[in-house]
């Protein structure tokens, strides 16, 4: 469909992806912390409309560079892939004796408590602003596009509506309960430790596969 490939495996490295505490997640539990769940899931609202413009970026941008050239699709695809990799490596090696992350992002929230709007605002500025989630976008969507497919703004444009909707769900449900989970998992870095672990063998993984696979 639109020449999209691997979809169910898509399903499963963007969950894994969500459930990998990162600093969107911080944010959001420190707004919700300091202001409650409605505070949380506004936040977690304006991340996901930053999304959308790196989907949109993705979609047109991307595609538009690349759709005369299946050579250069295959390129960016192998470059994504190997960075890939690197995330994964790194999330594997990464170290956990400093889990201050998400306290200091609470106490930040507490000192300064903003608005609804303010919030929504803050949330996608930082997302749309942030260069390594552009670069996440630019080199993970294409694995999941056929280079020889007639339709990859639609495909971009399918993955990219499938990756907001499920990141959106997850992150207000980390806003809901963000007041338990913090207290629950307080000083217990092995947690982030092992969802690091798992999802960096993923990411390798996926990386291995697509860099070595023939189309």
């Amino acid at each position: 469909m639109l020449g999209i490939t691997g979809f169910a495996f898509f399903l499963v490295a963007v969950f894994l992806l969500n459930v990998t505490p990162g600093p969107d997640t911080a944010y959001i539990v420190g707004r919700s912390v300091a202001q409650g769940r409605g505070a949380g899931i506004v936040s977690a609202l304006g991340i996901s409309a930053g999304c959308i413009v790196h989907t949109l970026a993705c979609a047109f941008g991307l595609t538009a560079i690349l759709a005369a050239s299946a050579t250069a699709f295959t390129v960016v695809k192998i470059a994504g892939a190997i960075y890939l990799i690197y995330l994964g490596v790194r999330l594997i090696f990464a170290k956990h004796e400093d889990t201050s992350d998400a306290s200091n992002a609470q106490a930040s929230a507490k000192s300064a408590p903003k608005s609804l709007r303010q919030l929504f605002t803050q949330g996608f500025v930082t997302n749309v602003l942030n260069p390594k989630v552009v670069l996440f976008f630019v080199s993970f969507f294409p694995q999941f596009v056929a280079a020889d497919s007639q339709h990859k703004t639609l495909a971009f444009l399918t993955l990219g509506l499938v990756f907001i909707a499920m990141s959106t769900v997850w992150n207000s449900f980390v806003a809901w309960i963000a007041g338990s989970v913090t207290e629950r998992f307080s000083g217990k870095p092995g947690v982030k430790r092992w969802l690091d672990r798992g999802v960096g063998g993923a990411f390798v993984g996926l990386g291995i596969k697509l860099a070595t696979s023939h189309r």
